[in-house]
């Protein structure tokens, strides 16, 4: 029994210094890109403002002030007043939240389920591939924002239904994507072995597939919480998200619609925040995949 440990242990230390060892490339090869880095520290800083939104609002989120309506920007309001007196700047802070909220749950939600579907149809193939990839494939014809503008109609509006929507509309993604990587790696001799030995389903599935395939669904996370938090400004645009009085960019975007004209400081700056997170998201998910796989730069 001791030498049998003492065998292992030194494998052990190998498998876990060779991780090490491609975590500190990985790490190095992002740090080295310049954009990843300024979009990293963009999101950081809207995530950062988000959290700490009631903390630093200089002014209640829903508090009115009539006689200073449609104020410019100016030290007292850094992004000047709505149509009722409202801080923009507060709105924004506190807008953060519901939307930062939005796109981080609803990707969480869309990649586990697409997870799950994906390594049970990747790994067995066959009939059940055939049906599932159809039905994917099904899905996948109609437009992400059109699914979720047809699921919230039927579902009615609010955060709930809101992450509802997002989610359905994310899961096909991530099962095509995983689908193709655990194909690709569930051949490979380490597999048949876990195969050979009874390695049981879920033990093979999650010690040994999903570690070998899951570089693209971390790029893919990454850029689809900048498309879902793009998606869900656009529910709320069309009145099927978030609803009055809670601030979302998008709703924020619905109300200055009909003054943009006449006072365009109200879709500019909640427009330059939804710009800049899907910005440095995507950023970010560019250098990810660089990184995690440095021939796609080459």
């Amino acid at each position: 029994m001791a030498k049998t440990a003492a065998v292992g242990c030194p494998a052990e230390e190998k498998g876990r210094r060779k991780k090490e060892s491609q975590f500190s490339q990985v790490l190095g090869r992002l740090r080295s890109n310049k954009m990843a880095m300024f979009g990293l520290a963009i999101s950081l800083i809207l995530i950062v403002l988000a959290i700490a939104a009631p903390l630093i609002m200089p002014y209640k989120y829903d508090q009115m002030d009539m006689a200073n309506r449609f104020a410019s920007p100016s030290l007292k309001h850094l992004c000047g007043t709505d149509e009722m007196g409202r801080d923009i700047f507060s709105r924004l802070l506190y807008g953060g939240r519901a939307s930062l909220l939005l796109g981080f749950t609803a990707t969480i939600i869309s990649t586990f389920l697409g997870m799950l579907i994906g390594s049970v149809v990747g790994y067995f193939g066959g009939t059940v591939d055939t049906i599932v990839m159809r039905l994917i494939d099904i899905l996948q014809a109609i437009p992400g924002i059109l699914l979720a503008i047809a699921i919230s109609a039927c579902l009615g509006s609010g955060l709930f239904n809101t992450v509802l929507a997002l989610s359905i509309g994310g899961i096909p993604m991530t099962v095509r994507l995983l689908r193709g990587s655990i194909m690709g790696v569930r051949k490979m001799e380490y597999i048949e072995a876990a195969q050979k030995i009874n390695c049981s389903v879920p033990r093979t599935i999650t010690k040994h597939i999903l570690p070998n395939s899951i570089s693209p669904i971390i790029v893919s996370v990454t850029m689809g919480i900048g498309n879902t938090i793009l998606m869900a400004a656009s529910l709320s645009y069309i009145g099927l998200g978030i609803q009055p009085p809670t601030p979302e960019w998008g709703a924020m975007l619905t109300a200055a619609n009909q003054y943009m004209v006449d006072h365009p400081h109200m879709v500019v700056f909640p427009g330059i925040a939804i710009a800049l997170i899907v910005l440095s998201l995507n950023l970010l998910g560019d250098g990810l995949r660089d990184a995690l796989d440095p021939k796609l730069k080459k």
